[in-house]
């Protein structure tokens, strides 16, 4: 039997508003416990919630940003449910009239080629606080300091058909949210955080199998791991003579596994029905018109223009574009350089092996965009060559300084000087009988192999700072001149 995935996800994305979605509270990331959590985030009786005019602004964005319907009435409900951390007994929310309506964002995959995945709606929303299970012994702790945090949930159409799909799907909503500024994308706080809905069922099969849904997953390796491991688990069990049940499922990505945590709500489980404490919003034309006219550049539209200004492949104006942080880095070498295929081979290349080692972000790194500008311009001039390059960035890594202040503490100046690199050369091809015979009975066309390991001796014996242009040259016409 041939099986299909059918994969929806639900984003929700932390709005990067000052205050509270309802109140005046801040938002701020890192507080104690329990210090940023008003009367109203506490739903102390005789408060009443204030809306937030910026979390309006920042959806509205994300609704033109993927071409998706506003909705010109937008109206709360209140979504009921009780948890410790949910202070007020019940979630406000959006159901029946949502703020952005109806959309689609276009992903690109692996080997190419592209799709377009629908986007239902996307709403806003308050989170709830944070219930903390590890801290106190055979207690559970509740920390409301996120409570009444503003949040766009974004769903998406069941269009997906394989994590690898999935993936690109979540990556391209965290480029678009981060290229607007209205979420900083930061997965590890808790800003970015998607839930899976997943099901199976067999290939050419119309009707959707059962589906599950895995909670508040924050990064893309956890995503794709857990759809991964959910469609293995359905049709293993389905196989089996088992059935899926409808429930909700926790990620562990400890043991690299879902687990059931609770029977699946449905809507009416929960109670909807519109806030009476807050009034309907009425969009006009002239406010969406503001902001259309106002939206920054957009992911797609800085490949294009990565394309056309730095004469970039499509791969390589994908990947640095994606992340509007790292577009801004890679922007800003290229004007330290002047060279923007060299800046794209090392803010992909040596850079990002560093960030992925380290597990850290283009934000939170050690070598800044001027650092590394300054390194590739000694590249450009020849005060150093690329292997001693490398060199240099691991030192400006892991202690910092320019690449000027390391060459000259290191003493790793690139020797051009062809008088003093010719003078090597001779010691080289003196000391190296066997191999130059070898080079003077070789074919005319193979000789240009062999030279690599003169180039060795040559640039050991240098302590690799040679010029390798000026070696490749020099041995070259000697090592020729001895086959007159």
């Amino acid at each position: 039997m041939e099986w299909e995935a059918v994969i929806g996800l639900e984003i929700h994305a932390q709005l990067a508003t000052n205050s509270k979605i309802f109140s005046g509270a801040s938002t701020a990331f890192g507080a104690e416990p329990n210090t940023q959590a008003c009367a109203v985030d506490l739903a102390l009786p005789g408060t009443l919630p204030v809306f937030n005019e910026e979390a309006l602004r920042m959806a509205v964005k994300f609704g033109l940003a993927i071409d998706a319907e506003i909705g010109r009435t937008s109206i709360f409900d209140r979504k009921n449910y009780f948890y410790p951390d949910l202070p007020k007994g019940y979630q406000t929310s959006q159901l029946f009239h949502p703020i952005v309506g109806v959309g689609h964002v276009d992903i690109t995959l692996e080997d190419g080629s592209t799709k377009r995945v629908g986007v239902t709606r996307a709403h806003l929303e308050e989170d709830a606080g944070k219930s903390l299970h590890d801290e106190f012994p055979g207690m559970t702790g509740i920390d409301l300091n996120r409570a009444g945090t503003p949040l766009l949930e974004i769903v998406s159409e069941p269009d997906m058909r394989s994590a690898e799909e999935a993936v690109a799907y979540v990556r391209k909503i965290h480029s678009i949210v981060t290229s607007l500024g209205i979420c900083d994308g930061n997965m590890a706080e808790g800003s970015f955080r998607c839930d899976c809905n997943v099901s199976v069922r067999l290939k050419g099969e119309e009707e959707f199998g059962t589906r599950t849904e895995t909670k508040n997953i924050n990064s893309f390796r956890f995503i794709e791991k857990a759809i991964l491991g959910e469609i293995d688990r359905q049709i293993d069990l389905i196989e089996d003579g088992g059935r899926v049940v409808q429930e909700t499922r926790l990620y562990d990505a400890n043991k690299n596994e879902t687990r059931s945590m609770r029977s699946k709500e449905e809507a009416n489980d929960y109670r909807y029905f519109p806030c009476p404490d807050l009034l309907p919003i009425v969009i006009e034309e002239d406010y969406i018109e503001e902001i259309r006219n106002n939206l920054p550049e957009l992911p797609d539209a800085r490949k294009e223009r990565f394309i056309e200004q730095y004469k970039l492949s499509d791969y390589d104006a994908m990947v640095l574009s994606a992340d509007r942080f790292l577009a801004e880095y890679f922007e800003t070498v290229v004007t330290a350089a002047k060279d923007a295929k060299l800046a794209a081979n090392w803010v992909m290349g040596e850079l990002s092996k560093h960030l992925n080692a380290n597990d850290t972000s283009i934000g939170d790194s050690p070598v800044s965009a001027d650092q590394l500008g300054g390194l590739l311009v000694r590249i450009k001039d020849n005060t150093i060559s690329g292997n001693i390059a490398k060199k240099v960035f691991e030192v400006m890594w892991s202690e910092g300084g320019s690449a000027d202040e390391i060459i000259e503490a290191k003493g790793l100046k690139q020797v051009t000087d062809s008088g003093a690199i010719e003078a090597i050369v001779d010691e080289v091809i003196s000391k190296s009988g066997p191999q130059v015979e070898q080079y003077i009975a070789a074919e005319p066309d193979k000789r240009g192999k062999m030279i690599g390991f003169f180039m060795g001796q040559v640039m050991k014996a240098t302590g690799g700072k040679a010029n390798p242009g000026a070696v490749t040259g020099i041995l070259k016409k000697k090592l020729d001149a001895l086959c007159d």
